[in-house]
């Protein structure tokens, strides 16, 4: 029994994990922008986190894929909290589907 199914574009595209999607780019600049608005520097934040200024810096380029547990600790490093910081980001990807809409 042979059995074929159909994913839409738009399915597949929102699963999407490359580091590579515009979505994951719109994360990434939350994230730096959070950090920037906290006032702080990749080397503050690495060392209020345990970490080496790389580990930020590779976070915040893409170069390593942040996951939930470590948002948390970015985000409460910010003084923010991950709700804070999600509808942060739904806001600028909802900014970013309107600008798209508009081209």
């Amino acid at each position: 029994m042979i059995v074929v199914v159909e994913l839409s574009v738009a399915f597949v595209n929102a699963m999407e994990k490359s580091i590579h999607s515009t979505r994951y780019a719109v994360f990434l600049k939350v994230l730096r922008e959070g950090r920037e608005r906290a006032g702080l520097t990749q080397v503050q934040l690495a060392k209020k986190i345990g970490e080496m200024q790389t580990f930020v810096s590779k976070c915040e380029r893409g170069e390593r894929r942040v996951d939930v547990v470590e948002l948390r600790t970015f985000c409460r490093a910010f003084g923010m909290d991950l709700k804070q910081f999600v509808a942060a980001l739904e806001k600028a990807l909802g900014e970013r589907a309107s600008k798209g809409k508009e081209k």
